[in-house]
């Protein structure tokens, strides 16, 4: 049995992805090219006992956007590679504009090993209900792959009503969901009226998306304190609900400080102050200032500890 600060990581009820992920950044080379090397001892670190069940790769913290479909499909092979025969889940992010696009990346996920997919709904065109789940039934018949829908409307410029996650459901691939709405009101409606897995995909709300049924997180805090979110989760599967509350106000400070630039840009700088490999961003990302990486730092000290400790080098002032 593995225990983290005292806690029992005890057996829960089985889900599709496991209970606690972490949105993974793709590394960059001196050169700007996807670094796989240091890829693959991110995935392995982030993976280690007591921190994440597994990693989702290529998805908006992992810079999408900016990376090619042959370096999406390099990526999915370095996490497949790191998490060999540890039981750990490779989830791909596979959102795309269009329909055709996002089937090409799921089934090129599939090939290089992934074990499920991370499908956002069509971003910029806003499509109608109708054409969301024509999508996402497209994609999902286009692999074998379980599917996660990823609901984050401010970035997607549209929303998934619970109308539509329950005509998604039908299909026996879709079986989850990364919800980053924020609306806890719809998350319990389709949860009472669905059978899917539902995952906190806004770090600040993991506990009260439990509350109301989520089986866990898919983060990006989960770079620099993957043991804390495990503790949480299975303090509050325990019924250790106060303990649980305590440990989501000690992580409050790391919320904000992880959310105030663009994520990628504060966990990148967050790696590089552990030891990490994580590198440069592509554009239209830019790096912290000197004020925002001393607010972030300010904001992580003395949570970090386990993850200075893991990655063999010192706290960072």
């Amino acid at each position: 049995m593995t225990t983290i600060h005292g806690v029992e990581l005890t057996t829960t009820a089985a889900t599709t992805f496991g209970n606690v992920l972490t949105a993974m950044v793709t590394p960059f080379d001196q050169c700007d090219r996807v670094d796989l090397p240091a890829a693959e001892r991110l995935a392995a670190w982030l993976t280690r006992d007591g921190w994440n069940d597994g990693i989702v790769v290529n998805g908006t913290t992992g810079e999408s956007i900016a990376t090619s479909d042959h370096e999406k499909s390099k990526m999915v092979g370095a996490a497949r590679r790191a998490v060999a025969g540890s039981g750990k889940r490779v989830i791909a992010g596979v959102g795309a504009g269009d329909t055709r696009h996002s089937i090409r990346l799921a089934q090129a996920a599939e090939q290089w090993g992934a074990d499920g997919l991370l499908l956002v709904a069509p971003y910029y065109s806003r499509p109608s209900q109708r054409g969301l789940l024509r999508h996402f039934l497209a994609v999902a018949d286009s692999t074998s792959l379980p599917v996660m829908l990823y609901d984050i409307p401010q970035r997607a410029g549209v929303a998934i009503e619970p109308e539509t996650f329950a005509a998604a459901a039908k299909h026996p691939s879709i079986v989850a969901v990364k919800d980053a709405k924020g609306d806890l009101e719809s998350s319990s409606w389709v949860m009472r009226e669905t059978a899917l897995e539902y995952y906190s995909g806004d770090d600040a709300l993991n506990l009260p998306l439990l509350a109301i049924g989520a089986v866990g997180f898919v983060s990006v805090v989960g770079h620099v304190v993957g043991d804390k979110l495990a503790e949480l989760f299975h303090l509050y599967s325990q019924g250790r609900v106060d303990q649980a509350l305590a440990v989501h106000r000690e992580l409050l400070p790391v919320y904000r400080g992880m959310f105030r630039a663009p994520a990628a840009a504060s966990v990148k700088a967050a790696l590089a102050a552990l030891g990490m490999p994580a590198g440069s961003l592509r554009t239209p990302l830019a790096e912290l200032t000197a004020e925002e990486h001393t607010a972030l730092l300010a904001d992580l000290a003395g949570l970090t500890n386990a993850a200075a400790a893991g990655a063999g080098v010192s706290q960072p002032a």
